[in-house]
């Protein structure tokens, strides 16, 4: 099966915004290394970036995925880029150095902030969508952008709140950000669809407003309903909704790379496959939408 998936993967998966397609991914745990690499079909894995700013060198068994192909993308959660306050300049230089030492395609970070006026929040938390806000966003990701040595990929966040007096939806802030900026959209499908279950509004029609062709990756995972409110835990087997939501985005785009998040509660690895199997074949159904509706288009 494995070789099958690596077909799959590289025929769903040509390159389109970045320098070389990332096929299937998953977020690097320790927990998951054995598993990790075991598959032959893995393009790219997400390191936590806060957790190697110190680092001098990678642990062994990253070394060995580089050394089969395997690109490291470090995802930040520290920048801020939401914040009223600049961003810290320490931060942006200890991810670039990151970006240099694993050799990375790209790097990541949250639409979000998490701190104010010296006091962390532990929590992504949303922005405001003014346009106030949004020219503080702009600016704060152009610094980064300014000291980065590679693409800085955003990513849309789950919440359980918006804030009042919003001047636009998360679609056109998203597209406006996009716009003035030179960043790529890390495109969390989950989060999507948990701000549809929890908020209201329309999954699919969230996709449609979206500039799909700046999609750099995506990511998809589980969740579980507590009290009413689903949660985004990246503990649990990924929804059929979200499947669902990942086949409709394949049949409207390419999508450059797909990864999976799981960070506690990890399934044994027969589980991890079969998650991986159905993350392949959500992408093949939407790409035979794709395909099937430019062949008639051409053909009329």
């Amino acid at each position: 099966m494995a070789a099958a998936l690596v077909v799959a993967a590289a025929e769903i998966d040509p390159m389109s915004t970045s320098s070389s397609p990332l096929g299937l991914g998953i977020g690097w745990r320790p927990e998951l290394a054995p598993a990790i690499e075991r598959r032959a079909d893995i393009g790219f894995v997400e390191i936590l970036a806060e957790d190697f700013f110190l680092a001098e060198a990678m642990p062994a068994v990253l070394e060995r995925l580089q050394q089969n192909g395997v690109k490291i993308v470090p995802h930040g959660v520290g920048l801020s880029l939401g914040g009223a306050e600049p961003i810290d300049p320490v931060r942006v230089a200890a991810l670039a150095h990151l970006a240099q030492l694993v050799q990375a395609p790209m790097v990541s970070e949250h639409i979000a902030f998490v701190r104010a006026n010296g006091i962390e929040t532990g929590h992504l938390l949303p922005v405001p969508r003014t346009r106030a806000m949004l020219e503080i966003l702009i600016e704060n990701i152009r610094q980064a952008e300014a000291e980065l040595p590679v693409p800085l990929a955003l990513e849309n966040i789950s919440t359980l709140f918006d804030w009042p007096d919003a001047e636009m939806d998360e679609p056109a802030f998203l597209s406006e950000v996009l716009a003035r900026t030179e960043a790529l959209l890390l495109l969390d499908i989950e989060n999507i669809y948990a701000n549809a279950r929890n908020l209201g509004g329309d999954a699919v029609a969230f996709l449609e407003s979206l500039p799909l062709e700046r999609i750099g990756y995506v990511h998809i995972a589980g969740g579980r309903e507590v009290a009413g409110i689903y949660h985004d835990t990246h503990t649990e087997a990924i929804p059929e909704e979200v499947f669902a939501l990942l086949e409709e985005l394949c049949a409207r785009t390419v999508v450059p790379g797909v990864l999976l998040e799981r960070d506690d509660r990890f399934p044994d690895e027969p589980a991890l496959n079969a998650e991986f199997e159905a993350i392949v074949g959500a992408m093949h159904r939407g790409q035979e939408r794709r395909l099937a509706h430019e062949f008639a288009h051409h053909s009329a």
